[in-house]
């Protein structure tokens, strides 16, 4: 009995290379159904992006963060971890958010 089960975990758990490539298709056509900026934010996920705090034209200051941003709720402020630092950052205003 346990056998049994062994093998009916490792077969649902873990498909075969044949449903692997099917499933690599699938994302991939769900990627091409995507416009440019949709695909380009899917793929920025975990990179470093370059933050930049504006007061009117100038640039009051800059980091680079760690990976992801996220956006604070009921806010127009953003969160993420400065890479430099390690330290957790709140910023809001006038922001640039540029993919490094």
């Amino acid at each position: 009995m346990e056998s049994l089960a062994g093998s009916m975990l490792s077969t649902t758990l873990l498909p075969d290379t044949k449903m692997k490539k099917v499933l690599v298709i699938i994302a991939l056509l769900g990627l091409l159904g995507c416009s440019r900026a949709q695909r380009a934010n899917i793929l920025a996920i975990g990179s470093k992006h370059r933050i930049t705090l504006y007061s009117g034209s100038s640039a009051v200051r800059s980091w680079v963060s760690s990976g992801a941003i996220e956006n604070e709720e009921k806010s127009d402020g953003y969160y993420f971890q400065d890479d430099a630092t390690g330290k957790l950052i709140r910023v809001s205003g006038s922001i640039v958010i540029e993919q490094e």
